[in-house]
């Protein structure tokens, strides 16, 4: 091999290089859902579920939606729900029940989701009914101390079952007004993320209502 060609390949190499970093570091900044992968199994079979739940809510904070100004995710799309005129597969609908079915299935907890009463499906009310089905339903004024794991429900109508938000409990502090959680769909560091928040006690604090409702426990399968 002639010195010449040699240099020329190793240019080649350096240059395939660099794209391949470019890539990964783009798709790592803009929040792809293939950036976010749930942790392996060998790193989850020591926990309990309520620790595998949170460990599963905390690996996808950072996640956005793709087009960032959009409702498009993967988490609607792993139960088919909403509209599939999303890039990358993905689907399109207001996605918190969904992120919060999604991490509880995931870490192997019961989820039923149907667009039944009784059921798990993309309305945040879905997790209220759901646990008043299976006994897991805790209002915020009945003196449950809220466990990691948990699913906290935001500005609940019991009247027209209509619920603001919902959000993964990972941690709670006696004397707080509210949960530290993993929100799915919120909108405090963007539109549209999976972030964290701490002593949520309010949905969204640019928006009135939503205040903190109670909480829905999860059950092993």
């Amino acid at each position: 091999m002639s010195a010449v060609i040699a240099r020329r390949l190793a240019i080649l190499l350096v240059a395939g290089v660099v794209v391949v970093t470019l890539v990964v570091v783009t798709a790592a900044r803009t929040g792809k859902s293939d950036t976010f992968l749930v942790p392996s199994k060998a790193g989850l079979e020591h926990l309990d579920l309520r620790e595998r739940i949170v460990a599963i809510a905390e690996s996808q904070v950072g996640y956005r939606t793709d087009p960032t100004n959009s409702y498009c995710n993967k988490y609607s799309a792993f139960w088919k729900a909403g509209t599939s005129d999303c890039p990358g597969g993905n689907h399109r609908e207001e996605w918190c029940a969904d992120f919060a079915a999604w991490v509880w299935r995931k870490a192997g907890a019961l989820v039923r989701y149907q667009l039944l009463s009784g059921y798990l499906d993309s309305s945040a009310a879905s997790f209220y009914e759901w646990g008043v089905v299976h006994g897991t339903w805790h209002p915020v004024n009945s003196g449950y101390r809220p466990q990691p794991g948990d699913v906290a429900v935001y500005g609940l109508d019991t009247y027209t079952t209509y619920a603001v938000h919902v959000a993964v409990v990972t941690h709670f502090t006696f004397g707080d007004a509210g949960p530290n959680v993993v929100n799915g769909d919120g909108d405090r560091t963007g539109f549209s993320a999976v972030e964290r928040n701490a002593d949520q006690y309010r949905a969204d604090p640019k928006k009135p209502g939503g205040i903190l409702s109670g909480y829905v426990s999860p059950i092993t399968i």
